[in-house]
């Protein structure tokens, strides 16, 4: 298996404090209009649609960059995207452990966009059907999110439209337990990701792994200089 499919399922799977932030009151929100038949359909099919809106980020940056590589004249490009998908985990890290949120200026990025494409959301609620949370998932999915941002830059390096698509479709999956967990109210998630201790662990453990993968960059790239 490509370790950067495990990398970015763990990545997902610790860093979904800043998604529980932004998502918390989720249930609530889609569970309006069912009344007293409440199902898991809801959430269920929200986390679907969210997951699919990734793996198409990440199947056009794969392919954008992958096809941007083979024109360009700059020599080992990949291993370049590769530092800098190496240097916005360490960023990411830095955020999660509430050190340094120059992440927060990357999300500011999307807000153009997400103005115009929100309202498409918002004309779905209430939801009339289980399965219309699957389209509002698709458009949440492109809540401007720097956790998602980061993962994609892994999709850049990826070699492939399929790979990008794979990758975030790891990053996904990581991210669904806690957003599960929170979709059907979960408290204690939420108190888990407010725990300093936790937050800690998990900021330098992204932070190491950032780490790691420049390190393994900067060899390939003095290895074929």
């Amino acid at each position: 298996m490509n370790a950067d499919f495990v990398g970015a399922f763990v990545v997902g799977l610790l860093g979904t404090g800043h998604c529980v932030g932004m998502c918390g009151g989720l249930g609530s929100l889609l569970s309006i209009g069912q009344g007293t038949n409440k199902t898991a359909l809801p959430i269920i099919f929200y986390n679907v649609g969210r997951i699919f809106s990734y793996c198409v980020f990440g199947a056009l940056i794969g392919g954008l960059a992958t096809t941007l590589t083979q024109i360009s004249t700059l020599n080992h490009s990949l291993i370049w995207l590769r530092i800098l998908s190496a240097m916005m985990m360490i960023v990411l890290g830095l955020y999660v452990g509430r050190w340094w949120f120059g992440l927060l200026k990357l999300e500011k990025l999307g807000t153009g966009l997400w103005k115009y494409i929100s309202p498409l959301g918002r004309k779905l609620l209430p939801l009339k059907k289980s399965w219309h949370a699957l389209p509002f998932g698709i458009i949440w999915g492109w809540l401007p999110c720097g956790l998602v941002y980061s993962a994609l830059t892994w999709a850049a390096v990826s070699g492939s439209t399929l790979e990008g698509a794979l990758i975030m479709g790891s990053f996904g999956l990581g991210t669904l337990p806690s957003m599960l967990l929170v979709g059907f109210g979960a408290t204690q998630i939420k108190q888990l990701q407010q725990s300093p201790v936790f937050r800690t662990i998990v900021a330098i453990s992204i932070i190491c792994y950032g780490i790691y993968t420049g390190y393994n960059a900067i060899n390939m790239l003095v290895n074929l200089s």
